[in-house]
This record gives C-alpha cells, sequence and structure tokens, in this order.
C-alpha cells in the first residue's frame, strides 16, 4: 500500500509541475494500470464477453497475453465455454495442447480414435495437432474451463 500511494503522490507532483508550466500532463493509460498493479487479479466471468469460437463452442476469455488491458506475465490462454445440452463442438486441432476441466454437466470427448463420457470435476489432457471435439450428452449445459499453452491463437486452430 505505501508504495501505491508514493507513486499517486508522485504523479500528482508531476501532474502540478507539468500544469504550472503550461504543459500538458499525458499518461498512457497500460503506465498508469502498471504501476498500481499488484500481484492480484480479479476478472468476472459476467464482464467477459461472450463470444461463438470457431468450433461453435460458447466462450468467454477469462485470460489472454496481449488481450488483456494489463500486462500479465503468462504463456497461457483461459476461457470459460459452454456447449448447450445435445449440441457438439466442431471437430478441431491446435497445434498446441490444450486442458479441459469439467465444471458443470456431462460430455463425451473424442480425441483422435478415442472418447470418453467426461463430468464435472475431471481434466482432459488433448496434445498438440489431436483432432478434438465435445458432445454434450446431458440435459443442461456442459460447463468448462480451457487452458491452451501456449496462448491460442487463430492461425492455431484449423476446424475440420
Amino acid at each position: 500500500m505505501h508504495d501505491k500511494k508514493e507513486t499517486l503522490t508522485s504523479l500528482v507532483k508531476e501532474f502540478k509541475l507539468n500544469k504550472e508550466a503550461g504543459k500538458k500532463f499525458i499518461i498512457d493509460g497500460k503506465d498508469l494500470i502498471k504501476k498500481f498493479m499488484t500481484s492480484m487479479f480479479i476478472k468476472d466471468l459476467k464482464n467477459c464477453p461472450e463470444i461463438i469460437a470457431g468450433d461453435k463452442t460458447i466462450l468467454r476469455e477469462f485470460l489472454h497475453p496481449g488481450k488483456d488491458k494489463i500486462d500479465l506475465q503468462l504463456r497461457y490462454s483461459l476461457a470459460h465455454a459452454l456447449v448447450k445440452a445435445g449440441a457438439t463442438s466442431s471437430p478441431h486441432k491446435l497445434k498446441t495442447s490444450e486442458v479441459y476441466y469439467i465444471l458443470e454437466g456431462e460430455g463425451v470427448m473424442y480425441i483422435n480414435d478415442e472418447s470418453a463420457i467426461v463430468r464435472p470435476g475431471q481434466v482432459v489432457y488433448i496434445p498438440p495437432s489431436a483432432k478434438q471435439y465435445i458432445h454434450n450428452s446431458g440435459h443442461s449445459d456442459l460447463k468448462f474451463l480451457c487452458i491452451v499453452d501456449p496462448a491460442w491463437r487463430a492461425e492455431d486452430e484449423e476446424i475440420l
């Protein structure tokens, strides 16, 4: 807290000096955020815009290096995914590895020539370049977290 107070005091002094000198005080928003950034960062799911991914899942990105307004020191991306009851994501491949953590619902995960039932509390590892898709076999939404490392990029995904 002491460092934040010193930073704020320093910014106020710089503003006053620039104002007295007839100069404009300009500070980049990212610089300001970095000066006040602590080790804790919290992002609420409801504040993440909903998108339809290339594989037709409903996604909300929690964390993505380069896309967030602050400079998080991450290699991976983290998203919340949703597949409606009875729906199936489109078969696709990523050049990178991916991990699903099942939160709610029940489904069948397909990776290459294998398939398995997935339920809440389970983790699924998907190797790089594996054909993958997930089917919601339940009667409610299938919700899961997706971790892609290195971070997801459109050019690393192929919809089949």
